[in-house]
């Protein structure tokens, strides 16, 4: 009884303590010119949980699968967003469907960790474009066709781009997301990127029907970090290809962002066994 009481409130004094972000610990995420997250372990090749240091302790979690039903909407979702792209390449301003928010590509992410010096709360929502991951095997292959093709015209992009979808199960992995933190650099750190040094769970939303809730671990890695693995490196690598691939180049090379799932619910309105059940 001792015991769980010290626990707990020894658990609630972190909290106090995280929720107001010391500027000298936001220099702490930095290391020169790269920053080196200290709270997750990338798993290794074919491990099914992954090490993080989460309200003051460090915990495995199972890695859980994307079910079908996910699957499903995600690859229907990005073909449909291919269609809409090939539309306006043949018609142009005449195009009767423009890209929206809504689907798989735009994961909405709730982080929880500190605050910034600009606000009084911790909790934090971004939008922020997510996609798959290849296989760690797949990984060099896909990469290698990126690079080789950056310079095709957008609408054999598009054809490569649908090929990998056609394949998503094979090709992607299934344990996890990708993103990239667009905006955090020496000196400037978003909410997002405080709250995911500082405490790496969140949680991810869709705006879409159906929909699906994933609880995450999340790995940054910032392709700057001489200490990357090679898997990492390449995860970084492809994330940014990928981004540049759809976008155009851009100046920089990125943090990438690694959403490796622990629980999976499904949250479909009108749906008498979704209201957020857990499917995974």
């Amino acid at each position: 009884m001792i015991f769980v009481l010290f626990f707990s409130c020894f658990v609630i004094m972190l909290s106090i303590a995280l929720s107001t972000l010391d500027p000298d610990l936001a220099d702490q995420f930095w290391k020169g010119d790269h920053c080196v997250q200290t709270r997750v372990k990338t798993p290794a090749k074919d491990a099914r949980q992954i090490s993080a240091e989460i309200d003051g302790l460090w915990q495995n979690y199972d890695l859980v699968c994307f079910p079908p039903a996910f699957w499903n909407w995600n690859k229907t979702g990005r073909n449909h967003y291919i269609s809409i792209f090939r539309e306006i390449l043949e018609k142009g301003r005449q195009s009767s469907r423009k890209p929206q928010l809504s689907g798989p590509h735009n994961g909405v992410v709730a982080t929880y960790g500190a605050c910034r010096e600009d606000s009084r709360f911790a909790i934090n929502n971004a939008i922020k474009g997510m996609g798959f991951i290849p296989n760690e095997d797949y990984l060099p292959e896909m990469i290698n066709t990126l690079e080789t093709t950056m310079k095709e015209p957008f609408a054999r992009k598009l054809d490569i781009l649908s090929s990998f979808y056609a394949e998503a199960e094979s090709l992607f992995a299934h344990d996890r997301l990708a993103s990239l933190e667009l905006y955090s650099e020496p000196g400037f750190n978003t909410q997002s990127f405080i709250n995911q040094m500082l405490n790496p769970a969140c949680a991810v939303v869709w705006m879409d029907i159906p929909t699906f809730k994933i609880k995450c671990i999340v790995r940054l890695l910032d392709p700057q970090d001489p200490m990357l693995s090679e898997y990492e490196r390449r995860v970084t690598r492809y994330i940014n290809l990928i981004h540049s691939y759809f976008h155009g180049e851009f100046p920089k090379k990125y943090i990438a962002s690694l959403y490796f799932n622990v629980e999976i619910y499904d949250s479909s309105p009108g749906k008498k066994e979704a209201k957020g059940s857990r499917i995974a």
